[in-house]
């Protein structure tokens, strides 16, 4: 009872940040969510699709338009999203640094992970 008085408190909580009249929607892709409206630059897990390259996100969590809330269970049949990509490239660097004092040990390592920056299309029925 109180996870579904929180989701809707959270539910509508979104919908008042967003306001009215704006439609977003929650997709899920390389096992993250983002919010997303037309129009918005997204940078998620790297893709194998090429520059310039239409995708569709099936995988849609919740839809919003002028205030009217739809929620999958876990997704929405019949939504999807329209992604074009931008651009391909690595995100900045993450330094990792190991040490033990008193041992003279120190490593240092760098890992930059890969990503593809998605442009919003649409969202469609």
């Amino acid at each position: 009872m109180f996870l579904k008085i929180a989701a809707k408190w959270f539910i509508n909580h979104l919908v008042r940040l967003e306001g009215c009249g704006k439609m977003f929607a929650v997709v899920r892709t390389g096992g993250k969510q983002y919010k997303v409206k037309v129009g918005d630059f997204i940078s998620v897990e790297r893709l194998p699709q090429e520059i310039g390259a239409n995708l569709e996100i099936t995988d849609v969590l919740m839809v919003s338009d002028n205030g009217n809330v739809k929620l999958g269970n876990p997704v929405i049949s019949g939504y999807s999203v329209k992604a074009s990509v931008v651009e391909q490239k690595k995100n900045d660097t993450v330094l990792v640094f190991k040490k033990n004092r008193r041992k003279n040990f120190r490593r240092k390592n760098g890992h930059r992970q890969p990503v593809t920056i998605l442009k919003i299309e649409n969202i469609k029925h």
